[in-house]
C-alpha cells in the first residue's frame, strides 16, 4: 500500500514543460563534425544547459548547443560544445565505450516510449570515440549493446562538434507517436562541469530519464519499414591444449544472427551457431568469500531488451542469469522475442539448444518467458517464468549430473516516482526440481529514498533452505533472512577544495531461516571526501561476526578448511582514494587491515594507475594484494597454523586507439590464487557500421611454474547486412 501511494504520489513528469521541436529536412546531411551543413540552419537550438555537478544551483559556465533534425531513414544530432578553458581536451583514447568520468564528452539520452523507464544512449568523447548503450530501469546503462549507427567529430581551440546519424531502424518505437523522451549531457573535465539541457538534481546522474524532457515530432517519426537485418560471421583459428598434450588443432567455423523488426517496438531476435571469442576476457578476483562470484553478461545476443529477463530480481538473487547458458556448452541456436506491444505492455521471450559440455554432460534446452506491466508514471508489475529441460533424461543418460528439469516462477513489483526520490522493489519466485523436496521460496523487499543531503534505504530478503537457482540463475546462498539498513548525509560546505562531505553507515544481519539465529552480521561506517577537482577519498571503519553455515577455506586455495558451526568475529579499518580525472596520469588505491577468520589477520592492497598518450594509448595497471597470516589457533586445521599467504592479482593493460574504428588491445592477468597467467590481446577493425573484422590471441600458463596450458589464436569477420 506504501509503495501504490507514493507512485500515485509523483505521477507528473518532472521536466514536461522542456520541449525540443525537431523538423524533417529533405537536403542531405554529411556526417563529418561540422555544422556547415544546410540543414543545420534552420534547427531549433537547444542551450542554455544546467549545472548539474559540482554543484546544481545555476546555469552551466560551459556553453553547450544541440540541434536535431530527421529525413526518411535517420535521426540527426548535432553538439556543438564551446570552450570555456582553451587548450586540449581530456580524452582517455578513441575506444568504443570509454570511460564516462574520463573523457570530456556529450551524451544523448533517447526515451522513444516516454515511459522514463526504458531508452538508448549514444555520445561520444572529444576525439570522436563512440558510446552506445541500452537504458533500463530509469538510468541503467548496458554498454555491451552495440549496433548501426555513424558519427564524427571535429575540433579547434576554440570548439568541439559532434555529428551523428542514427538510423531508425536501430531504435524501437511507437508508430504514429508525437513526443518522445529526450535529454543532452556534457562533462568538460577541464571546469570540472557536468551539464545537462533539462534541471537535474546533483544527486541523480545526467543518465536518469525522470527528468527528459520532450523531443516534439512535426509528425510522427517514420516507420523503419521491412527491419530485418542478417549478421553472418566466420571464424578460422588454431588452439592446443598442453595439459592434455595433444597436437594443434585448427578450427572453422561459421554461423549468424539475424535481427526482425516485427513491429517498430518489437523485435526477433535469432542466433545460429554463435561465436563469442571476440567477447573481452572477464577482470578476475581475488575470492575470499564462501560464495560464487557475479560476472556481467557481455554477449550480444543476450543483450537487447535483455533487461526484462535479467533484471528481474536483485544483484544476489536473480531467477534468471544469462551466462548459465552456453558458457560450458556450444549454443546451437537461439531466438528471442521482446519489446512493447502497446504504452503499458512490455513481453519477452527466449529459447535456446545448447550440446553436451567438456564434462560430457548432456545439453539443456532454456526458455524464459517475462512480462512487465506500467502502472502509474514510471513503475511496474512484471512475472517471469524459467524452464532448463535436459535434452536426455537421468535413465537415458547415465553420466547426466543435472537435474531433469529446473523451473522458477516470479513476480515483482518495481517503484520509480516521478521525481525519482523513491524507488524500490518487492520480488518473490519459487524454483521447482525433482530434487527439490521441502522449501523452495525466494522474497525480497528494498525503499529507499534519495535528496540532496539524505540518503535512505532499506533491504529485507529471505531464501528458504531448498532453493535451487543456480542451473538458471544466480542466488549467492540458502537458509537465510538478510536485513540491512543504510544511511548517509552530506555537508556542503561554502567555498575551498572539499564540494562535499558526510558520514555513511550500513548495517548488515544475516539469521538463519530454519533456526532463527544471527550467522552473520557486518557493520561499517564510512566518511567521503568529494573534492571539487572529482578526487575523492573515504576512510572506514568495521566489525564482523561469522558463524559458518558450511566448510570454509579462508585462502580459497589451499583445499584446508574450517569447519561448519564455526564461530568467528573481527574488526578492520580501511580508505579508499581516487585521483583527479583530468591528469593524463591517474590513480587510486584501496587498503584494508584487521582481523579475519580464526583470529588472523588479512591486509589487503588495491592500486590502480594509469597513463594516458592521448587520444591514441593507454597504460593502465590494476593490482590486488591480500596478506592472510594465521597463528596457533584451535579452530585452524594444521596445515594453516603458523603460516602466511601472499595473494597476488596483477592486471596490466595496454589500449592503442589507432582511429575511432581501429582497436588494439593487450590484458594480462596473473592470478597465483587461482595458479593462472592469461594473456589476452585483441585487435578490431570496424570497417563499416557493425561490421568487424577481429583477430584474438589468448594464452594461459601456470602461475607458479609459467609452464603452458592453452593458447588459442581466432580470426573472425562479421558482416552487418540491411536486407
Amino acid at each position: 500500500m506504501l509503495f501504490l501511494f507514493v507512485s500515485e504520489s509523483f505521477a507528473q513528469k518532472k521536466n514536461n514543460d522542456y520541449n525540443y521541436y525537431i523538423k524533417k529536412v529533405d537536403t542531405k546531411i554529411k556526417i563529418d563534425g561540422k555544422s556547415d551543413d544546410t540543414a543545420w540552419a534552420n534547427a531549433q537550438i537547444a542551450t542554455d544547459f544546467f549545472q548539474v555537478l559540482p554543484m546544481d544551483t545555476s546555469k552551466a559556465k560551459v556553453k553547450t548547443d544541440v540541434k536535431f533534425c530527421y529525413d526518411d531513414k535517420n535521426l540527426y544530432v548535432l553538439f556543438i560544445n564551446y570552450n570555456y578553458i582553451k587548450g586540449s581536451n581530456i580524452v582517455e583514447s578513441m575506444k568504443r565505450d570509454w570511460n564516462f568520468g574520463k573523457n570530456d564528452n556529450d551524451l544523448l539520452f533517447i526515451d522513444t516510449f516516454n515511459d522514463l523507464t526504458t531508452g538508448f544512449s549514444f555520445g561520444s568523447n572529444a576525439r570522436g570515440g563512440q558510446w552506445d548503450g541500452l537504458m533500463s530501469g530509469g538510468s541503467g546503462m548496458n554498454l555491451s549493446w552495440d549496433n548501426k549507427w555513424q558519427s564524427e567529430v571535429d575540433f579547434d581551440e576554440n570548439q568541439w562538434t559532434w555529428e551523428a546519424a542514427i538510423p531508425f531502424k536501430t531504435l524501437r518505437y511507437k508508430e504514429n507517436t508525437t513526443v518522445w523522451g529526450i535529454n543532452f549531457s556534457r562533462l568538460d573535465l577541464k571546469t570540472t562541469e557536468k551539464s545537462s539541457w533539462t534541471p537535474i538534481p546533483r544527486q541523480f546522474p545526467t543518465a536518469s530519464l525522470a527528468f527528459t524532457g520532450n523531443l516534439v515530432w512535426d509528425t510522427p517519426p517514420p516507420s523503419p519499414g521491412a527491419n530485418i537485418s542478417v549478421i553472418p560471421f566466420i571464424t578460422t583459428g588454431v588452439n592446443k591444449n598442453h595439459e592434455a598434450k595433444t597436437n594443434p588443432k585448427g578450427e572453422f567455423g561459421a554461423g549468424f544472427d539475424a535481427k526482425f523488426g516485427l513491429t517498430s517496438s518489437l523485435n526477433l531476435d535469432l542466433t545460429v551457431l554463435p561465436d563469442f571469442s571476440q567477447v573481452e576476457v572477464d577482470v578476475q578476483q581475488t575470492n575470499l568469500d564462501r560464495f560464487e562470484l557475479f560476472f556481467p553478461e557481455r554477449r550480444q545476443f543476450f543483450i537487447e531488451n535483455g533487461d526484462i529477463f535479467n533484471n528481474f530480481g536483485s544483484a544476489s538473487l536473480r531467477p534468471f542469469f544469462s551466462r548459465r547458458v552456453g558458457l560450458d556448452a556450444p549454443i546451437y541456436y537461439g531466438s528471442k522475442v521482446s519489446g512493447k506491444l502497446n504504452d503499458n505492455w512490455r513481453i519477452g521471450g527466449m529459447n535456446m539448444l545448447t550440446g553436451k559440455n567438456s564434462d560430457g554432460v548432456a545439453g539443456s534446452n532454456y526458455t524464459v518467458l517475462s512480462t512487465q506491466r506500467k502502472i502509474f508514471k514510471r513503475s511496474y508489475i512484471g512475472a517471469i517464468y524459467v524452464d532448463r529441460e535436459t535434452t536426455l533424461r537421468k535413465n537415458h543418460d547415465s553420466t547426466n549430473k543435472l537435474a531433469d528439469f529446473n523451473r522458477t516462477f516470479g513476480l515483482e513489483y518495481y517503484l520509480a516516482s516521478a521525481d525519482n526520490k523513491w524507488l524500490g522493489k518487492a520480488f518473490m519466485f519459487k524454483t521447482f526440481s525433482p530434487e527439490i523436496k521441502g522449501q523452495n521460496n525466494v522474497t525480497s523487499l528494498t525503499v529507499s529514498r534519495t535528496t540532496k543531503k539524505l540518503i535512505l534505504s532499506g533491504t529485507m530478503e529471505t531464501v528458504d533452505t531448498d532453493v535451487k537457482a543456480n542451473e538458471v540463475g544466480y542466488v549467492r546462498r540458502n537458509n537465510y533472512i538478510h536485513l540491512r539498513p543504510e544511511a548517509s548525509y552530506l555537508f556542503f560546505p561554502k567555498g575551498g577544495k572539499v564540494l562535499s562531505h558526510g558520514p555513511s553507515i550500513m548495517l548488515s544481519f544475516y539469521l538463519s531461516k530454519a533456526q532463527i539465529d544471527m550467522n552473520e552480521n557486518t557493520n561499517v561506517i564510512f566518511y567521503k571526501f568529494n573534492m571539487r577537482t572529482q578526487a575523492t577519498f573515504t576512510v572506514w571503519r568495521a566489525t564482523d561476526y561469522v558463524k559458518l553455515t558450511g566448510n570454509f577455506d579462508p585462502t580459497g586455495y589451499k583445499k584446508q578448511y574450517l569447519s561448519s558451526g564455526q564461530e568467528h568475529d573481527w574488526k578492520s579499518w580501511g580508505t579508499m582514494f581516487t585521483s583527479k580525472p583530468q591528469s593524463v596520469f591517474t590513480y587510486g588505491f584501496e587498503t584494508r587491515y584487521g582481523g579475519y577468520y580464526a583470529d588472523g589477520k588479512r591486509l589487503r592492497l588495491d592500486t590502480e594507475v594509469a597513463y594516458r598518450f592521448q587520444p591514441y594509448v593507454s597504460i593502465a595497471l590494476k593490482s590486488n594484494f591480500n596478506k592472510l597470516t594465521f597463528e596457533q589457533d584451535r579452530r585452524l586445521p594444521e596445515a594453516l597454523k603458523k603460516t602466511t599467504h601472499n595473494l597476488w592479482l596483477l592486471g596490466p593493460r595496454l589500449d592503442v586507439t589507432l582511429s575511432n574504428k581501429m582497436f588494439f588491445t593487450n590484458f594480462m592477468q596473473y592470478n597465483n590464487q587461482t595458479n593462472n597467467f592469461n594473456i589476452n590481446t585483441r585487435f578490431q577493425w570496424r570497417y563499416s557500421p557493425a561490421s568487424d573484422l577481429y583477430l584474438v590471441y589468448t594464452d594461459n600458463y601456470f602461475a607458479d611454474t609459467f609452464a603452458p596450458k592453452n593458447r588459442a589464436i581466432v580470426l573472425k569477420f562479421t558482416y552487418w547486412w540491411n536486407v
